[in-house]
């Protein structure tokens, strides 16, 4: 023991029912001689992937801001400006969203230090919420399994190519290439999953450069351009115009904060690989804040910049395109239109990389619990040493919301189910942290949430969820129904529960057998969990 490090030592001194036996630390990979059982107990316990501690400081830090920085800053301002009306609104949104995001953190940062695996918030309720027996696990594998896209960006990606190359093929091009940087990415993290996190650091790089460009790009306008830009009156940031035509419906205010949430989301996102970062909780505690604090920043200067350079009504009509708008301002018809916007698109790229990378990790924990077809096969990290099985799950469902419904309308749908799900699965986190703090006071918490932090985060996750069921003021004409995206949510997690019920209780019951878990180990090393009917006795 006394050759670990304090953070790789078990968070609780005695383990009940652990298998766990303390490794000789003699490298950063951290390899212990037996791993972690899948007890619910052992949660608290360090587990290393089969393919090794691969993720640096820089690489999870990256691994944060480039999921946190993609298509949001650079396509939602413009759906934002449009639905509140003001461009004071509109900036005191991005900073609550802020404040929200960082209660939300604070909340997974207790938790993650605590539960230092893989996984994020299906550890951390997994940990919590024991009983009834597989309910949990079952709402968070439905809903990364069916809500987990990485589609969003891919579309921005689309969008913002098409827009560079002059070309309006409609509908058939937009889908065409956004389905086609999915199935490569998918296949970079497949065959080279080394090559791709270079890749994926270098292009997190790239995108933060091209925010701070953006933003000095404003900063010219208004110093050695002021007369050519679209406010030369100059008073567009006095109080009176700043809040000129806003709309406080709180319908609409929420369905503006959820897209403000989604440029936000993604903090937490490194949690989902732990098993893969060197010293996991010291790295997750520095990394995320790091990365909330350079979000913070560059989200409030790049809309101030937004507001200088493009007029507030180009800005309301632009939908996902108003960086493209902005660059044509600046910059004029051939550059602005054709080179920099992308720039924009490679930073959605970069998003897909890192959110493929993730999820198709937590994918591959809800496999290796048992929860999916084929799971051993799935769990595996043959033949490429990458999660093959983890990257088909999210490959496929991603592909499909990109295919199917009309690309002018599934950005914003996504954006608002995902959110709306987050505020579901963000309130269960939070209310179990709270009763953790009550049940289980010997569980070491190298980090500890403040309780307003967490009360703050409760609170505007419940006015969220009850927002979308009150109309707004003008209900939309045409398009969906204003609360689709909340049904839809809704109806997610009832069928769901009612899924559970079906095959851990009535199923079981009608044909006479009981689920229990055997623990298992793949040929490539890696612990899995099998689910197999035992015959009532």
């Amino acid at each position: 023991m006394s050759n670990t490090t304090p953070e790789q030592r078990p968070l609780l001194a005695d383990t009940a029912g652990s298998t766990y036996t303390t490794c000789s630390a003699t490298d950063d990979a951290f390899t212990p001689k037996d791993s972690p059982s899948h007890s619910i107990e052992d949660d608290v316990l360090p587990e290393t992937s089969s393919v090794g501690r691969n993720l640096t400081w820089t690489s999870s830090y990256i691994l944060v801001i480039s999921r946190v920085i993609g298509s949001g800053i650079f396509a939602t301002p413009g759906t934002i400006l449009q639905s509140v009306g003001s461009p004071g609104l509109s900036l005191l949104l991005w900073l609550v969203g802020a404040a929200i995001a960082a209660s939300s953190l604070v909340i997974a940062l207790e938790y993650g230090s605590m539960l230092p695996r893989s996984g994020g918030q299906k550890v951390y309720l997994e940990f919590t919420f024991r009983h009834p027996r597989f309910l949990t696990s079952t709402l968070v594998a439905i809903n990364v399994v069916l809500l987990g896209f990485t589609a969003s960006n891919c579309v921005i990606f689309s969008q913002y190519v098409l827009f560079a190359g002059g070309w309006n093929n409609g509908d058939v091009a937009r889908k065409a290439v956004a389905a086609g940087l999915l199935s490569l990415i998918t296949a970079v993290h497949t065959v080279v999953p080394k090559f791709g996190i270079r890749l994926q650091d270098f292009l997190g790089w790239v995108k933060i450069g091209i925010v701070l460009f953006m933003v000095l790009c404003g900063t010219y306008v208004v110093i050695f351009r002021a007369d050519t830009g679209p406010h030369t009156e100059g008073n567009l940031f006095s109080w009176n115009n700043l809040w000129q035509d806003s709309n406080w419906s709180w319908g609409v205010v929420c369905t503006a904060l959820f897209k403000v949430f989604y440029s936000y989301a993604g903090l937490d996102n490194v949690s989902n690989v732990l098993n893969e970062v060197k010293d996991p909780v010291r790295t997750l505690r520095s990394v995320t804040l790091t990365a909330l604090a350079t979000a913070c920043g560059l989200y409030f200067l790049i809309n101030v910049a937004y507001f200088l350079v493009v007029p507030l009504d180009d800005i309301r009509g632009s939908g996902e395109l108003i960086a493209a708008l902005f660059f044509q301002r600046v910059f004029g018809e051939a550059i602005g239109r054709k080179v920099l916007p992308l720039a924009v698109a490679l930073s959605a790229a970069g998003n897909v990389f890192v959110t493929v990378f993730a999820m198709a990790r937590l994918k591959q924990e809800i496999a290796k619990q048992g929860f999916l077809p084929f799971s051993d096969t799935l769990s595996s990290n043959k033949p490429f040493n990458s999660p093959l099985g983890g990257l088909l799950v999210n490959y496929i469902p991603s592909l499909l919301i990109i295919v199917l419904p009309p690309s002018s309308e599934v950005y914003s749908f996504i954006l608002e189910v995902e959110g709306y799900t987050a505020q579901l699965f963000g309130l269960a986190v939070g209310l179990g942290l709270i009763w953790l703090r009550h049940k289980r006071p010997d569980l070491k918490r190298p980090f500890k949430a403040w309780m307003s932090a967490v009360v703050l985060r409760l609170f505007f996750s419940l006015g969220l969820l009850v927002a979308p069921f009150f109309p707004p003021d003008d209900k939309y004409k045409g398009g969906m129904f204003y609360a689709t995206y909340a049904i839809v949510g809704v109806a997610t997690i009832i069928g769901s529960v009612l899924y559970w019920y079906l095959w851990t209780v009535l199923v079981p019951r009608w044909r006479g057998y009981i689920l229990e878990e055997e623990s298992d180990v793949l040929a490539d090393g890696t612990s899995i969990i099998k689910l197999v009917h035992k015959p009532l006795k």
